[in-house]
């Protein structure tokens, strides 16, 4: 696939035209304040997986709605003392897989835990084991309108909102140093991630690869590829409600999140990436409030964007901030 956007040097400078609701961070000051009337009860199961290197543990804690959300705590097998703190979210469709999956960052010497997506994990990888309990209005297949007739019902309000708990969930682990958070993720994950970051005051660094959920004005228009275009086949069907829908996906677009980031970040984009296009990632980008930041560029990549080289990138950003 050529080069589709922007420039780079026009996507260094781009901003997006998404209009941020006045009342956006009442939204989820509420969100938040309800969720956590219920208690946590982040239970942490360990887990006979059979490898010798690090320990594992099968978590659930209480997301929102009080509704069990499920993870996994990974740590070095001789971890004795807390640990740094690496919080991971999942690309769409995947859920939090097997144990194995995931042993990178244990073995790097932190404390990883990984959160399942809710009603996700059928889509690739080893599965999920998270319920989403709550119905809504019609939807088009996928996860992208559930619940888009407005804010309050909306799917990513009940994603976003696990997301801080999982934090909180992780950093109650004895193992972990709540003092040294990063949260992390690609594509789906990337955009929690900001979430995370706009709504978590006081993480040590973030790093959203390829982040998808940003910029949904240009997004919607720009590309054709799933999951944005599931936005525009709901549409199709329900004429005259685009308002209704781009007033309900401003309360989740990862670029107001990203004007509340108050942590250090490392983002990735690549420019023939179809899925997730460039200057919407750039949106978010240069939309970043702290001043710490970078974005690693991957010039002739798709949606794949850096895949191991973004992870060594990652690991070598994380080492002077951790």
């Amino acid at each position: 696939m050529p080069l589709f956007d922007l420039p780079l040097d026009e996507l260094r400078d781009y901003r997006s035209a998404s209009a941020e609701p006045e009342d956006f961070d009442a939204f989820w000051s509420k969100t938040l304040q309800e969720s956590r009337e219920h208690d946590l009860d982040a239970r942490f199961e360990p887990v006979d997986t059979g490898l010798t290197t690090v320990r594992t543990y099968d978590v659930t804690f209480a997301g929102f709605g009080g509704h069990p959300v499920k993870g996994w705590l990974t740590v070095p097998a001789g971890a004795d003392a807390p640990l740094p703190l690496i919080v991971e979210y999942i690309g769409y469709g995947g859920g939090r897989g097997l144990p194995h999956e995931h042993l990178l960052w244990a073995s790097t010497g932190r404390a990883h835990f990984v959160m399942d997506t809710r009603g996700q994990g059928s889509g690739w990888g080893g599965g999920g084991g998270t319920a989403d309990p709550v119905g809504g209005a019609p939807a088009y297949p996928g996860f992208m309108t559930r619940g888009i007739d407005a804010p309050e019902n909306y799917y990513y309000r009940r994603v976003f909102t696990d997301a801080v708990r999982a934090v909180e969930a992780a950093r109650s682990h004895p193992l972990t140093d709540a003092a040294r958070t990063v949260a992390i993720g690609g594509s789906q994950g990337g955009g929690i991630t900001l979430a995370v970051g706009g709504l978590v005051p006081d993480l040590t660094a973030v790093a959203p690869d390829v982040p998808f959920l940003c910029d949904f004005p240009r997004a919607t228009t720009l590309t054709d590829r799933h999951p944005y275009r599931e936005i525009g086949l709901y549409l199709k069907t329900h004429r005259g409600r685009a308002d209704e829908v781009r007033r309900t996906l401003s309360y989740f677009d990862g670029v107001h999140f990203a004007a509340r980031g108050r942590a250090p970040a490392l983002f990735s984009a690549a420019l023939e990436d179809l899925t997730c296009p460039p200057s919407t990632v750039f949106a978010a980008f240069n939309a970043w409030a702290h001043e710490d930041k970078d974005i690693e560029v991957y010039e002739f990549n798709d949606h794949e964007g850096g895949g191991p080289y973004q992870e060594a990138a990652k690991a070598r950003w994380l080492a002077g901030r951790l």
